[in-house]
């Protein structure tokens, strides 16, 4: 118990100077992620946390199921009506782009990896996380047009994800002789029976509980609570009769946010704080189980290499392609190619791999990769947030009203997973002709 005493302690001294961090551009995963590495096996051996731990990897994936059905539920593409092609086509085309470019890198860089590995890794690594980068899409330097299209995909790229990591893992597992089942069919059957638990859910439970606030019946902490119970249910059902707990959460999110119309996105707030809090748990597993050892260990410089490429080049080659035709400036293609910070997704997505197909070669590739490469975001892209938000808006401000970045749009509605203090959430519904 000492060391997650040590780790509860970490938490309240961040809490108490949380906003004075944000100024030096430290953020949570930055603080947690250390504290893991220093505390962990490969520190000073306090913080007791193994992978085969059940209730820590219990822990994990209850948090993304949390964060899935939240973003989800808040995140609607008919909230950007009138500019919808921007997110759509960083969704549909960028993001595809994006896994294919990754696994094609992982394959050439990496002899032993098959082409199922590296396609999981590409897929590990594609989501994206706007809480790593929070400047990036609260600067209201930035145009607005810029900071919602980054926000919804960053909102919906991980469940989007899910079920190719799904695929992707049941593939290696039966080329690695993991699994006596047909890839295909196990695979299609759990995100199945994920969209039936989904619909029960999330559409069904959305409208009841939409039903029973408009009667009267539900109190402001009841409301909040059922949310909390229907996003635990979303996954805990879907696993419960064999579906994929994680498609699950995030369909169940879309459709409670449809069924209920937002109007009940101040409950869905708490269900997004608590999934805040075991994230900073998380971020510290990461750092205990991965980020320690590779850094006290030989350091693999392909890692490294392939880690700074699938956040420049594999990521920014993409959205440019994604968004030509809408004459963005350069510079703009290159800000929002740059701020795709990987997250926490992509830490849990990891641990999934590792439980599930267990040691292997090509599998400690992986867990060498997708570390470096979240790592490496972690660090670059929280201390790079806030000043290139700044510069850019600054140069975008120069502009003219006729510039596309700075189209007249609404504001988006954004929640954000911060401590600081210095951002609030925007509320829809006001036009800006820029940031």
């Amino acid at each position: 118990m000492r060391g997650f005493t040590i780790l509860a302690v970490v938490f309240i001294c961040y809490a108490l100077i949380a906003s004075k961090l944000d100024r030096w551009w430290i953020t949570a995963p930055m603080v947690f992620v250390a504290a893991g590495a220093l505390l962990g096996p490969a520190g000073v051996e306090i913080l007791p946390v193994a992978l085969d731990q059940e209730a820590a990897l219990t822990i994990t994936e209850l948090t993304l199921a949390l964060l899935l059905f939240a973003d989800a539920s808040g995140v609607r593409l008919r909230a950007v009506e009138g500019d919808r092609t921007m997110p759509e086509r960083l969704l549909f085309i960028g993001l595809p782009l994006t896994v294919i470019a990754g696994a094609l890198l992982a394959q050439w860089m990496f002899a032993d990896m098959t082409w199922a590995t590296a396609l999981l890794v590409a897929t590990i690594l594609a989501p994206t996380d706007a809480a790593l980068g929070l400047a990036v899409v609260t600067d209201r330097a930035v145009p607005v047009r810029i900071r919602r299209a980054l926000n919804v995909e960053s909102g919906l790229n991980d469940g989007v994800m899910t079920p190719f990591v799904t695929l992707f893992i049941a593939v290696v597992a039966s080329e690695e002789g993991l699994s006596a089942h047909d890839w295909g069919i196990e695979a299609l059957t759990q995100i199945g029976l994920a969209i039936c638990a989904a619909i029960i859910v999330g559409l069904v439970g959305g409208k009841a509980l939409l039903f029973a606030s408009d009667k009267g019946w539900t109190s402001e902490v009841s409301q909040k609570l059922a949310v909390l119970a229907l996003a635990l249910l979303s996954y805990g059902g879907s696993v419960a009769i064999g579906g994929n707990g994680f498609v699950a959460a995030f369909v169940a999110g879309i459709l409670f946010g449809a069924a209920t119309n937002g109007k009940l996105d101040g409950s869905v707030e708490f269900t997004e704080t608590l999934g805040l809090f075991t994230s900073f748990f998380v971020w510290s597993v990461f750092g205990a189980i991965f980020v320690g050892p590779i850094l006290t260990h030989d350091v693999s410089a392909t890692a490294i290499a392939y880690a700074l490429l699938s956040l420049t080049v594999v990521r920014m080659l993409p959205v440019a392609i994604a968004l030509i035709g809408k004459h963005l400036r350069v510079s703009t293609l290159a800000f929002m190619g740059w701020f795709g910070p990987r997250e926490l997704a992509s830490v849990i997505f990891t641990l999934i791999a590792l439980d599930e197909l267990k040691q292997s070669g090509p599998l400690d590739t992986l867990v060498v990769v997708a570390t470096w490469t979240i790592l490496l975001s972690v660090v670059l892209h929280g201390i790079t947030a806030t000043p290139l938000a700044a510069r850019y808006g600054a140069s975008i401000d120069k502009l003219g009203a006729g510039a596309p970045e700075l189209a007249p749009v609404k504001e988006p509605d954004i929640r954000l997973r911060d401590l600081a203090g210095r951002h609030r959430p925007h509320k829809a519904g006001t036009t800006s002709p820029g940031g």
